[in-house]
């Protein structure tokens, strides 16, 4: 008799499962008919808005900074698995506060272009390959309300019915739609009782939030040609427990061109040989235990003291943060890293910083950013897409906080911690000084020109870094 049930129940649960698979078909095949996906093959979407720069906030609780977009289209082959999307955009009346080239100076050209497996971007008539890009522009032509249709169709779907919580939709029934995408990604998509799709979100993986959401949200449809489009185009990539808006682009279509003429796209021959490149470190010393840690466009100095060892900035990633961790203990041996000093919460400047947790590092880092790394940076149970190795082997990080000045001291050497004050770049920026070597580490505050080019205008971040130093009366 409990073998009879078993199997009853295991009958039972496939035509749960089979009623749920085909529910879900057939909520896809009602939207692709009303929408016209069943015969949309290239879609070009024009339009204007607004774009932001990912993880350069102001400060770790503000909004990613905008830009103004004056001119944006989108071309789609939805069979060739292939898009272009170009971009031209310009500060505006967004407050210049923030990373990710902000201040912009006129305006700025993006042209992103995917094909198939590649991707790469155009500068002018110059193809520049950008191989770690492809995975999430092709994420992005399924994320689009006909390719979300398409992908569904051909996917194993399943369905459940609840209430929208979009603004001005708030209490309506709408039918989600989930399946599995590029063999990895969980998408939801909501269908509403129009039939048409008015939202769907994903979760990729990114080395400060783990598993980030992604997600547009498509209001206003319109007929273009047979084929129902949203004019309103919304999208967050972020963590609501950071920030609940997280917008990274907003986009007012205003035409749409479906079927249009797309020629086949030739992929150039170096983007086709282009490859993700290992890490590379290069390191230089620049006083008895100072070291100059970078490569591969990213940038640590170590320090040595009499039982420790000091590292400033753990930038990008963890596989970053192990290479030069590896690079460290070469150059200072059988002294553990006790510290390291993050000059602020960019995430290119603090994607390592789980890593140096992992090794037993305690983080110095401004007072205002001590919550947001515990509250999400260290949060336990958010890398389901890409464990780490903190994730794998946890431990509680441990802070060291700066309001003004700080320092690290082995009672020989020195490095001082200063708060940089009234900078656009970000709220929370500190530098770093070793007043007996006379030298100083900043991120972001002065690049220096390539050899033998001029040396270019100050600009603000130049400016407040040298009042700053002026101020503090460091000799360098």
């Amino acid at each position: 008799m409990a073998h009879r049930l078993s199997v009853l129940v295991a009958v039972l649960a496939l035509m749960v499962g089979t009623a749920a698979a085909q529910d879900a078909r057939a909520v896809l095949q009602t939207a692709a008919k009303t929408m016209g996906a069943d015969s949309l093959k290239t879609i070009q979407i024009t339009g204007t808005g607004m774009n932001a720069a990912f993880g350069q906030s102001y400060s770790p609780d503000a909004d990613w900074p905008r830009f103004e977009v004056t001119r944006y289209t989108k071309t789609i082959d939805y069979d060739a698995k292939s898009s272009r999307e170009q971009i031209t955009r310009r500060q505006g009346n967004n407050p210049p506060q923030g990373g990710g080239g902000t201040p912009l100076q006129g305006e700025q050209q993006q042209d992103l272009v995917v094909s198939g497996n590649y991707a790469w971007n155009m500068q002018g008539t110059t193809s520049n390959p950008a191989p770690a890009a492809a995975e999430l522009r092709q994420l992005d032509i399924l994320l689009t309300p006909h390719g979300f249709l398409k992908a569904a169709l051909a996917a194993n779907p399943t369905a459940y019915t609840t209430t929208s919580q979009l603004p001005g939709q708030v209490g309506k029934r709408v039918t989600v739609i989930s399946f599995t995408a590029l063999g990895k990604y969980k998408v939801n998509g909501a269908i509403n009782d129009q039939n048409v799709v008015e939202h769907v979100q994903t979760w990729v993986s990114t080395p400060v939030l783990g598993d980030t959401l992604y997600e547009t949200r498509y209001t206003a449809y319109k007929d273009f040609g047979g084929v129902k489009f949203p004019t309103d185009l919304h999208s967050h990539y972020g963590d609501v427990r950071l920030n609940p808006g997280h917008n990274s682009m907003q986009i007012t279509v205003t035409n749409v061109q479906p079927n249009v003429s797309v020629a086949a796209m030739t992929v150039p021959d170096n983007v086709r040989q282009a490859t993700i490149q290992p890490v590379r470190v290069e390191s230089q010393k620049l006083a008895d235990g100072v070291w100059y840690v970078g490569g591969s466009g990213a940038n640590s100095v170590a320090v040595e003291f009499r039982d420790f060892t000091a590292v400033v900035e753990g930038p990008t990633d963890e596989a970053r943060s192990i290479a030069v961790i590896n690079e460290v203990y070469k150059l200072i041996p059988r002294k553990p890293i006790r510290f390291l000093v993050n000059t602020h919460h960019h995430f290119d400047h603090s994607g390592g910083l789980r890593t140096y947790v992992a090794e037993g590092a305690t983080i110095v880092t401004h007072e205002r950013n001590r919550e947001f790394f515990q509250r999400v940076f260290f949060a336990p149970s958010t890398r389901t897409l890409q464990a780490d190795r903190l994730a794998m082997y946890p431990r509680a990080p441990v802070f060291e906080t700066v309001n003004q000045r700080y320092a690290l001291t082995d009672g020989t050497r020195v490095m001082e911690l200063h708060y940089v004050p009234g900078l656009a770049h970000n709220q929370n920026m500190l530098i770093a000084y070793l007043p007996k070597e006379r030298i100083v580490v900043e991120g972001d505050l002065y690049n220096p020109p390539a050899a033998g080019a001029p040396a270019p205008m100050p600009n603000a971040n130049n400016k407040t870094f040298l009042d700053t130093v002026q101020r503090l009366k460091l000799d360098i």
